[in-house]
């Protein structure tokens, strides 16, 4: 581990000002990540900033009826908070699904956002990653994919986005409160994560030196929602594929219909990936295992799947239909593609 000064921040514009001021500081929250990556070498800063005296520990009402989770919350606290698991229970169990216990009781719900790449060639300083020295070369790409991505992906990076509680976000709406320089703003978390097209090493559209202070939950909505991962083993592993789903369906008419679906996708993608092309085929149709069907054949019609990982087109597929099965009580046998799968 290289040297480096340490600071501890007494107050997030203080904390703000002195990441701004020096090009090569990093915050520090829980360290889950930041200190795997200083052992490694794959993060090599000068200063390093310790956040976790902010006073930003609070889950609060707001006005319109949601939630405003500070970014100092540790993921354990947030996934047993009353509030959370009752009105948006996909977040408290996809929390739970991350790392381990010892892990969530550390890690906060601002750094889990901005988690880097789990990639073994990000990682692996002796490989070849744009993502950790751009122009360096992808080694993933004719290498080992069986987590890498397959929605999403450029010639530059096939990396996927590890956090699980990020993809529940995604499908809740949720805002990420950010401070710089020059003041506050608020950006939708489907939009905080980039894809990585030719700068795969820019993760996210924060500027240097911005603080995550808060993420705002909008108002409980209606229907029925959960969140399902897949992983190579029950616990603490990332995840292949994962969805978290919401689904209303109108019950006042001859058949039932879908008024409203929200989907995101966990281990396909750069970023959680929310699932627009499938929720436009659900809206205003009967819930059937055909309709799901041809939701996930939609969403996944873009897919680029790589020799290593193209299990996860089908994967991904059944993974669709089944939750959405479950929260309409749709039987879960499913019929065949509705379109031709040329992924496998």
């Amino acid at each position: 581990m290289n040297p480096f000064d340490y600071e501890r921040a007494a107050d997030a514009a203080g904390a703000v000002t002195t990441v701004t001021d020096r090009p090569d500081a990093v915050f520090l929250a829980g360290g889950t990540n930041l200190v795997d990556h200083l052992k490694l070498g794959v993060a090599e800063p000068g200063l390093v900033v310790d956040i976790n005296r902010l006073e930003l520990t609070e889950v609060e009402a707001l006005d319109d009826g949601g939630l405003r989770i500070g970014a100092m919350v540790r993921n354990s606290d947030a996934a047993a908070d009353p509030r959370i698991r009752r009105d948006y229970p996909m977040l408290a169990r996809a929390l739970l699904s991350g790392a381990s216990g010892q892990l969530r009781n550390a890690a906060t719900m601002g750094g889990n956002l901005l988690q880097r790449t789990r990639s073994v060639y990000f990682q692996d300083t002796s490989t070849p990653c744009n993502k950790r020295e751009p122009g360096a070369g992808c080694s993933a790409i004719g290498g080992y994919t069986r987590y890498h991505a397959i929605l999403g992906a450029s010639a530059d990076c096939v990396a996927t986005h590890p956090s699980d509680m990020a993809v529940a976000l995604a499908a809740l709406d949720a805002v990420v409160v950010v401070l710089g320089a020059t003041g506050e703003r608020r950006i939708p978390v489907t939009e905080l994560q980039r894809l990585p097209g030719d700068r795969p090493e820019q993760d996210t559209v924060l500027e240097h030196g911005e603080l995550i202070t808060a993420l705002e939950l909008p108002p409980p909505r209606p229907g029925a929602s959960t969140y399902r991962k897949i992983r190579d083993r029950a616990s603490y592993a990332f995840a292949l594929v994962s969805v978290a789903a919401r689904v209303d369906v109108d019950t006042a008419g001859r058949a039932p219909v879908i008024r409203e679906a929200a989907i995101a996708l966990g281990g396909v993608a750069h970023k959680p990936w929310r699932a627009r092309a499938a929720e436009a085929v659900l809206r205003g149709a009967e819930p059937t295992a055909e309709t799901f069907l041809a939701a996930a054949d939609a969403e996944l019609e873009a897919a680029e799947p790589l020799d290593g990982n193209r299990f996860k087109v089908q994967m991904t597929r059944g993974a669709i239909c089944t939750l959405l099965a479950e929260l309409t009580g749709v039987p879960e046998a499913l019929p065949e593609s509705t379109t031709e799968d040329t992924h496998e």
